[in-house]
């Protein structure tokens, strides 16, 4: 009899005819995890610019600097790109040293993510994505001089 006081005022319902409302209980407070409506409420998936492909094509708008985070002090290089499938436009980072001049405006270029799911890299902020190719070539060959861009 001792228990069962120490049990009142609980506020959940017992009983045998109880399931019904623990369970509805439940479900309506499970939204108030963190966890469980980011996994559920689908809206990483409407905001994701890919629409949950590894890899997007798109057309460069044009060449951006990005300031570097702090204690950092530089500008990394990186360009705004609108994205073929559904026209949204991001900036991506490209990658190594005087890659920038590879890409050109209105080139063709195939943007990957930073393998980060989702998350910007390092002291580069609000950046997302990196370039990968330019006009079908791959960003790594031009940079290592083991192919040309084609000419347009």
């Amino acid at each position: 009899a001792l228990s069962f006081i120490a049990k009142m005022g609980s506020g959940k319902p017992r009983g045998i005819n109880a399931a019904r409302q623990l369970r509805d209980r439940r479900r309506t407070q499970r939204w108030a995890d963190k966890q469980y409506k980011k996994a559920n409420l689908g809206t990483h998936r409407k905001a994701d610019p890919f629409e949950a492909a590894s890899h997007a094509k798109g057309i460069v708008l044009h060449k951006i600097g990005i300031e570097a985070k702090q204690p950092n002090s530089a500008i990394r290089k990186g360009c705004r790109v609108q994205l073929i499938k559904n026209g949204k436009k991001i900036a991506a980072f490209v990658p190594w040293d005087g890659c920038l001049n590879f890409i050109d405006d209105n080139d063709e270029v195939l943007i990957a993510g930073f393998g980060r799911k989702g998350k910007a890299k390092g002291d580069i902020p609000g950046c997302r994505f990196k370039v990968v190719k330019v006009s079908s070539v791959s960003l790594l060959a031009l940079y290592k001089e083991k192919k040309e861009k084609p000419r347009a």
